[in-house]
């Protein structure tokens, strides 16, 4: 194994761990884990409202329906990450560093993302809102969780996996492979996992050059992120955007 690949493999395993932990303490509470959702459905609706153009394109939809279902949505990803563990070894051997690197990377935003979302819980509940959700009340429970760095490290990561998959599209032998792979990965047990590799390979070839998909999320998060934190009247709303 090389030196890259055995970096991101033990990248890969370290990241499983800390999502499942934080995963298994939210969902050993039934309220926490109803909770969890609640907020993760009101987040899918922002997302979806902030990128409608992109989900109404015909060249930009599916990478966007990727990002917002199966890099951060409304679902819990106990089964993929179930199935990664499973098998990591067998894996380990038969992907490139940057197959795997693109794995531990999803891994990463999805253990990040629990993280923070046991902060929002926590701050909602504290302020008595979980039960309804309000831009004030969320905003307001973002700046008292005060992790700055954490939701930057959020967008980083996320634009990481997009440059990771548009690198993945010019491999010409991964599609092919990834093909070969549909029929034995559900014999095996492994749809989830394979379903979410294909999908996002898929978005991004049909996609082509993703750098304006990609500068478009980033640009959009930033500024949230940024009004969020200043107080803004109106932190979702876009300058610019019809």
């Amino acid at each position: 194994m090389s030196e890259e690949k055995e970096h991101w493999v033990g990248e890969l395993r370290r990241h499983l761990a800390r999502a499942k932990g934080l995963r298994a303490a939210a969902n050993a509470d039934p309220r926490m884990g109803a909770d969890r959702m609640r907020l993760r459905g009101w987040q899918a609706e922002r997302l979806a409202a902030t990128y409608r153009d992109l989900l109404a394109s015909d060249r930009h939809h599916d990478a966007a329906r990727f990002f917002l279902t199966d890099l951060y949505g409304p679902k819990d990803f106990s089964e993929r990450d179930h199935e990664i563990e499973r098998i990591l070894p067998t894996m380990s051997a038969t992907l490139p560093a940057s197959g795997i690197r693109t794995i531990a990377l999803a891994i990463e935003v999805d253990a990040l993302s629990e993280e923070l979302d046991a902060a929002m819980v926590a701050e909602l509940r504290s302020a008595r809102a979980m039960a309804n959700i309000t831009e004030k009340a969320y905003a307001e429970a973002y700046r008292r969780c005060d992790r700055r760095d954490h939701r930057e490290l959020q967008l980083r990561l996320i634009g990481e996996i997009g440059a990771a998959l548009a690198a993945l599209v010019r491999k010409p032998l991964v599609r092919a492979a990834l093909h070969l792979m549909r029929g034995p990965a559900r014999l095996a047990g492994l749809a989830e996992l394979h379903r979410f590799l294909e999908d996002g390979y898929n978005a991004f070839h049909r996609m082509g050059d993703p750098t304006a998909f990609l500068d478009t999320i980033a640009t959009r998060e930033e500024t949230i992120l940024r009004q969020l934190f200043d107080d803004a009247p109106r932190p979702f709303e876009i300058p610019g955007q019809a």
